[in-house]
């Protein structure tokens, strides 16, 4: 499949499931993927990290500009001050869960010591759906800016931001400029892309609503949502292979990793993620990422990414020539997922480098 058909597959696989072909690819298949996933979990020795148990957070919410609620969750620095705070920011059709590893590591951080703050963005996850007119990647930027006023109005940020969430910082240092001289010590863009989503030659994208499946499914959905969903879950067992292809490098992932993709995606509804569709395929901000040259930067791409291809982190290690870019081999669009050790283990690297940035400047106002 194209790259600009992966945005279409993750928003539209419900209305894809509604047409005859969607149908009947579902019957042929049904019972040989649902053997698949049997196999691929028999395959498993060790059991699935347990999703309860993770550090104590405090819930919260903030109110966009727009008045739109922003569901928000803070975990506390575990040893003394926090030095900065690190904002995890997750990407299209998904929720903070996103980051549920580093929900667990990151706050265990002696060196230095570090406060979490992650949200989920609006009209998904736990975050209360927007207008229509709203879900723009330049509102996600002010979504963004309104959560750091919130809950960390003072002191340094590292920005962590995952395919469109890259888009949204991208979209904050298009606005505010100033933030990224004065608090952003350091950004993190992973499987994002500063532009042109959607190319790869296709007279049509399915990111566009122009398109007439995506305008069409966006249609339906709106009329007749039971419909809309049933079919979704008509079609799971097909859904979830695309979601392993789409989200995953490696065929043999766990099971539960795709599950936990999968729940995220069905939370959102349809139509909801198609008021997307527009602003993904329009997003041009390689002109915003010269304000990010005053922060330690760090870009990550698997080079099995069939979602945001690794040539698009190429291209914006290439306008921050001060950036360490960083290719992880065979995984796909979710790395936090797929390699979390990995992805914990340069994120820490950032993390440090960024604290570094800072200290000298706290030591130099104390004086």
């Amino acid at each position: 499949m194209k790259r600009g058909q992966i945005w279409g597959a993750v928003a539209g696989a419900a209305g894809a499931a509604v047409t005859g072909v969607a149908v009947g690819v579902a019957a042929r298949k049904h019972s040989r993927v649902a053997a698949e996933r049997r196999r691929l979990a028999a395959q498993l020795t060790e059991k699935p990290p347990q999703l309860a148990g993770l550090p104590e957070s405090e819930p919260s919410s903030v109110t966009a500009d727009d008045g739109v609620r922003l569901s928000c969750e803070e975990i506390e620095a575990k040893d003394g001050d926090p030095v900065l705070t690190v904002v995890l920011v997750h990407g299209f059709a998904l929720d903070r869960r996103t980051w549920h590893f580093q929900r667990q590591s990151l706050p265990a951080l002696s060196d230095p010591s570090i406060r979490v703050v992650l949200y989920d963005q609006r009209s998904h996850g736990r975050s209360e759906r927007a207008p229509r007119e709203s879900c723009t990647i330049e509102q996600l930027g002010h979504d963004l800016d309104a959560v750091i006023r919130a809950l960390a109005p003072e002191g340094p940020l590292v920005l962590v931001g995952h395919s469109m969430g890259g888009m949204t910082i991208m979209a904050l240092a298009e606005q505010n400029r100033e933030l990224f001289t004065e608090r952003v010590a350091g950004v993190a863009l992973v499987s994002t892309s500063a532009g042109e989503v959607g190319s790869a030659g296709l007279p049509g994208t399915l990111l566009s609503r122009h398109n007439p499946l995506t305008r069409g499914v966006g249609m339906l959905a709106r009329l007749q949502p039971t419909l809309v969903e049933t079919a979704r879950r008509a079609l799971g067992e097909v859904i979830w292979t695309l979601t392993r292809s789409f989200a995953y490098g490696d065929r043999n992932v766990a099971p539960w990793l795709v599950d936990l993709v999968n729940t995220m995606i069905s939370t959102n509804a349809v139509d909801a993620l198609i008021d997307f569709a527009d602003t993904v395929d329009s997003h041009n901000r390689v002109a915003a990422l010269p304000a990010l040259a005053d922060c330690e930067a760090l870009v990550i791409a698997g080079d099995a990414d069939r979602v945001i291809p690794v040539t698009h982190s190429e291209v914006i290690a290439a306008e921050l020539p001060a950036a360490r870019l960083v290719h992880f081999p065979g995984v796909g669009h979710l790395p936090m997922l797929e390699q979390p050790a990995a992805m914990d283990e340069a994120l820490i690297d950032l993390i440090r480098r960024s604290a570094d940035r800072v200290r000298p400047r706290r030591l130099r106002r104390r004086a």
